[in-house]
């Protein structure tokens, strides 16, 4: 324990519950302070909790209803001053740390408890939705961006770089948090203005959200879009059967792209982890579509392939 004058470590736990609804890659929220969207959190109680993960799981069913199923480590986040918005009142000199999870799931079923709900992730980080085009935001955030990074090589190479604004530059999905850093950094957001008591600012992109768990969201979406490529998560968010357009546009919702149909179904064929069932849906609306499922065996060991992502150019 802290005495007098010290810094105790308060441990909090964080949650990005991501699953698909009506076309979108959704996140699990539940009402933050001032009315902002929260991911579920709790803090560690070392004396009751055996360890993080059970921790995690108690208070994610106890806030939203739901169980979780996988889940992975994010990241621990400590920055100084960085709050909870369910911070136990304590010692005046407690820091926050807090460890974050990623969990998918195929469950996308309305959230047992009222007060969670699942909130579209592209509408959180508008600028990474690249699924019809360079968003409506994007034109005046770069312009904003440019403005501040005038005169500083540093800051322009930074820009180029995460926005791909020249040839030269190609969009990265991933980097995902790199590039709300660079926007929290340049005052875009509206989490800057709040952190530094500032007034709000008006028309800021996205919606905004409690403590720091906007940065914790672009981690974890970070984080599942470049594993895409590398082992087959997505299949972590597809019901037992789907067709390859249902599937593609699951990859698009994750990814924020647009893409290639003929290039992607050629690629998933490739990496031999799904095989037809033999049966057809007839929900597309058209034409009957074949469905699919995944292969038997564990995907998540092994040298299993992710997905192919061949953007539209």
């Amino acid at each position: 324990m802290a005495g007098p004058g010290e810094q105790g470590v308060r441990i909090g736990l964080s949650a990005v519950v991501i699953a698909l609804r009506d076309r979108n890659a959704c996140v699990l929220t539940t009402p933050g302070e001032d009315g902002a969207a929260a991911l579920p959190f709790g803090p560690f109680d070392p004396a009751r909790d055996r360890t993080f993960e059970r921790a995690l799981r108690d208070f994610v069913t106890a806030q939203t209803g739901f169980r979780l199923g996988f889940v992975e480590q994010l990241y621990t986040f400590g920055d100084l001053g960085r709050a909870s918005p369910r911070a136990t009142p304590g010692p005046e000199h407690h820091r926050e740390v807090s460890v974050g999870y990623l969990a998918l799931t195929a469950d996308a079923a309305d959230a047992p408890q009222a007060e969670a709900r699942w909130t579209p992730v592209l509408e959180i980080f508008p600028w990474e939705d690249r699924r019809d085009g360079a968003p409506a935001c994007a034109g005046p955030l770069i312009a904003d961006l440019k403005a501040w990074a005038e005169a500083d090589p540093r800051r322009q190479a930074r820009v180029e770089t995460l926005f791909a604004t020249t040839p030269a530059h190609r969009w990265n999905e991933g980097q995902v948090l790199d590039r709300y850093e660079l926007l929290y950094e340049a005052g875009l957001v509206a989490e800057a203005a709040r952190d530094q008591d500032r007034p709000p600012l008006p028309g800021a992109p996205g919606r905004v959200m409690a403590s720091d768990h906007r940065r914790i969201l672009a981690t974890g979406l970070g984080r599942l879009r470049s594993k895409l490529k590398y082992r087959p998560v997505l299949f972590d968010l597809m019901p037992a059967t789907f067709t390859l357009s249902e599937l593609q546009t699951a990859a698009e919702a994750v990814a924020g792209l647009s893409l290639h149909k003929q290039n992607f179904r050629r690629g998933v064929e490739r990496t031999g982890l799904v095989e037809p069932t033999g049966r057809v849906s007839a929900a597309t609306g058209g034409r009957p579509a074949e469905l699919f499922r995944v292969v038997d065996g564990d995907l998540s060991t092994g040298e299993a392939l992710g997905l192919p992502l061949p953007a539209q150019r």
